[in-house]
């Protein structure tokens, strides 16, 4: 349920009309404003622009990887060219000079009696620079493409071989070199192996790897809601694997019913572990990359009631984990010794609520002190602390949250960091010194207002910058640092940019709306262009609201833009809120108010800024709807249940209706354990208040979905069945959580939602 789709959108409010002749006038003014002028208006958004000729693909750029330090730097691109489309090759720049050469070849990326390149998904480099390691032939697990092929080139001699050749085809998963760049180990079904390149020698290190044995990779929940993928690790000689190992025959399965592949279904088996349930045991194991006994680590507490969340070598001999119990509340920093197991405990982070995993770690003077993120005195600040133990170091300013750790320039004396002190809807680059001394810099031009992400090369001298607005598609170009100055631009978006800005549209504004005194949500606007002076629009809010994300962001918005935009075209006011606990940098305080709340106040935080934008005189308040996704879903359905005679209209797309259908470390890290916290349970589940329902509601959902399971609808069905309720409802057979598998599928799916709106949330002004 963190994971929202990359095109999801919000839409619409249904009206009650007040007599006949009103429901015309009205319907015609609609019908006039949802028809096209010409269906080769450049000025127009359509639904086949969107999602069936894709008039808006944005240019292609990377994965880019910097090499020697940041001397230079890699990238795929076409033979013709970074804008032309087909295989590619690998090119190389020079990061200063811009000299460009080919690096690898069309030719050179053919296997020996293959009449084709291999097509990259990915790539990385051995640690000298001399072998490349190519990831191909992907197949997709969960949502993203993590099994496939991988081949090893060598650029001295050109030879070309495939790692696993005797495994099945697209088994192989988290390929990687070793830091000497002779071997490579690889996850194939659910075991760790190692191969050397030379002669192909492979060693199998773990055995027993099953669906409910895993090592090197992870469970569902696991990977979802802790973000890890890759499970094991190279001691820094290469001599060593540390590995996670996953225990899940405990945990219950959840059965996905497959009706569409075949005669008969098919059924696909998964171990999630939902709220209150049994988790999965798991423990790290040490072991010799040339095979033998597995060492493992003594990591106190019941394996099932605690997460070990990350997991990396501190050095020779020694690893470095980080410890959550089962609440989540308390994040334990342990040293482990490789060789005997033993732990000891270096810092802790506590908190009556919740406590993030630190996933921007690094060590700082040889090892001695590394680098961390605490909310202990109420913001996210970057800390110094010492490896032994002891009172940490403040390295950023008091007042400021920093967003995201990038990187480290030891020798120049900086570590360098994304916060917005100012402005929570917008991304900028800083740095502070390692030290703790002096003032914090900020890198990012302040002529440039928006988002800016960055790739930091090693060295720090130089970044691969992209930049975008709200209506600005991104550019990506190529800065030194710390002038910020633009060496050359790598995509510069163009062709997009120019449709963008061809389309009829108003800007987009960003606002504040006091919903009580001293708490204000962020919000964005897209109004109808050329609305009539007197005359009053429908509301639609699209919701996320959860701890997972924020919808109101200054940066591009792809196809969210886009549709919302089409909808603005059409006669709607589409606006956007963030409520208390969405993860705006603002401050521990907003972002942890939701704690065992979750759908209770967030949505009271909605529906009160809701009533205070309709004071604006152009809105409708007899027309305002919600939609919203996963999340934004659970969120709409409060809405539409709690406050019915405020929400007309709402689109709820792959959502939660009973809290306690979804995971363990999700629901329990905001909400508790079921047992501990029963009524924040029944209170924020939409299921509760299903019978309240008076307005105009579709429900879609896959019946694949291996997230936020079809069981949520079948449920609420249930529910709104027995109050007699009426509804609409989409099912997408064994469509997974962003319902886009399948020729169509996201065209068909947003024109059901465009219909919805359209036939009961009429656009266009309507008089005072």
């Amino acid at each position: 349920m963190n994971t929202l789709p990359s095109f999801t959108l919000n839409v619409s409010r249904a009206a009650r009309l007040a007599g006949l002749a009103l429901i015309a006038s009205v319907l015609a003014t609609a019908v006039a404003e949802a028809q096209p002028a010409s269906a080769g208006d450049p000025s127009l958004v359509t639904l086949d622009r969107i999602f069936k000729t894709k008039d808006f693909q944005p240019e292609r750029f990377g994965p880019a990887r910097f090499l020697d330090g940041g001397a230079s730097y890699t990238t795929l691109e076409a033979p013709g060219g970074p804008s032309t489309s087909g295989p590619r090759e690998l090119i190389r720049y020079d990061t200063a000079t811009g000299r460009r050469e080919v690096l690898v070849s069309l030719a050179r990326l053919t296997p020996k009696g293959a009449t084709a390149p291999l097509e990259i998904s990915d790539y990385h480099w051995s640690d000298d620079g001399k072998r490349l390691l190519v990831f191909t032939n992907t197949k997709r697990v969960w949502r993203i493409n993590s099994r496939g092929d991988y081949w090893v080139l060598d650029l001295g001699s050109g030879d070309l071989k495939q790692i696993g050749r005797d495994a099945k085809p697209s088994s192989l998963m988290f390929a990687k070199f070793t830091p000497d760049g002779r071997r490579v180990g690889y996850v194939s079904e659910h075991d760790i192996y190692v191969e050397d390149i030379a002669d192909g020698r492979v060693v199998r290190l773990t055995r027993g790897g099953s669906a409910t044995l895993i090592h090197g990779t992870f469970d569902w929940v696991y990977e979802e809601e802790l973000g890890l993928r890759d499970g094991f690790r190279f001691s820094p000689d290469g001599r060593q694997v540390a590995f996670w190992e996953t225990d899940a025959s405990q945990v219950k399965e959840f059965t996905l019913i497959d009706n569409t592949s075949g005669l008969y279904p098919t059924l696909t088996k998964i171990q999630y572990p939902k709220a209150g349930e049994t988790n999965s045991a798991v423990r790290v194991g040490v072991i010799s990359a040339d095979g033998g006994e597995t060492r493992y680590v003594d990591v106190p507490g019941d394996p099932r009631d605690q997460y070990i969340a990350r997991m990396e070598w501190a050095g020779p001999g020694e690893l470095m984990l980080q410890r959550l119990n089962r609440l989540q509340n308390t994040l334990d920093v342990m040293l482990a010794d490789a060789a005997t197991g033993a732990v000891r405990t270096v810092h802790s982070e506590r908190d009556d609520t919740w406590v993030d995993v630190e996933d921007d770690f690094y060590w700082l003077d040889k090892g001695t002190r590394f680098l961390w993120l605490s909310e202990s005195d109420g913001w996210k600040r970057a800390y110094s602390v010492p490896r032994t133990g002891g009172s940490p170091t403040p390295l950023t300013p008091a007042g400021v949250d920093v967003i995201q750790l990038l990187s480290v320039d030891e020798r120049g004396g900086y570590l360098y960091y994304i916060a917005s002190p100012t402005e929570p809807t917008r991304r900028y680059l800083f740095r502070a010194r390692v030290d703790g001394k002096g003032a914090p810099e900020r890198m990012t031009p302040v002529s440039e207002p928006g988002t800016h992400g960055y790739q930091m090369s090693p060295d720090g001298r130089f970044a691969i910058h992209t930049f975008s607005r709200v209506e600005i598609p991104p550019v990506t170009d190529l800065v030194s640092l710390p002038d910020h100055k633009r060496l050359r631009m790598l995509a510069a978006n163009e062709a997009l940019r120019a449709k963008v800005d061809a389309l009829r549209k108003t800007p987009v504004e960003f606002f504040r709306a006091e919903i009580e005194k001293g708490v204000e949500l962020d919000g964005w606007r897209m109004k109808p262009p050329a609305m009539e002076q007197g005359k009053r629009y429908p509301l639609m809010i699209h919701v996320y609201g959860e701890p997972a994300a924020q919808t109101v962001l200054d940066r591009w918005g792809g196809n969210n833009y886009l549709w919302h935009l089409m909808l603005a075209q059409r006669g709607y006011v589409v606006v956007s809120m963030d409520n208390r606990g969405t993860p705006s940098p603002r401050g521990r305080a907003w972002r942890k108010s939701i704690y065992r709340q979750i759908g209770i106040l967030a949505s009271q935080d909605q529906a009160a800024a809701v009533r205070k934008i309709l004071e604006w005189p152009y809105l409708d308040a007899e027309r305002v709807g919600s939609w919203g996704w996963s999340g934004g879903g659970q969120m709409t359905l409060n809405a539409m249940f709690r406050y019915p005679e405020l929400y007309k209209t709402g689109i709820a797309v792959a959502f939660v209706a009973d809290q306690r259908l979804y995971d363990t470390i999700y629901q329990e890290r905001f909400m508790a354990r079921p047992q501990d916290n029963p009524e924040g349970y029944r209170l924020g589940s939409p299921i509760t208040f299903a019978d309240k329902l008076q307005g105009n509601l579709l429900i879609v959902h896959g019946t694949g979905d291996d997230n936020v399971h079809y069981q949520n609808t079948e449920k609420l069905v249930n529910a709104l069945v027995a109050a007699n309720k009426r509804f609409s409802m989409m099912a997408y057979p064994n469509r997974a959580h962003g319902i886009s598998e399948g020729e169509g599928t996201s065209l068909h799916l947003y024109g059901l939602m465009t219909d919805f709106l359209s036939k009961n949330l009429p656009a266009g002004p309507r008089p005072n």
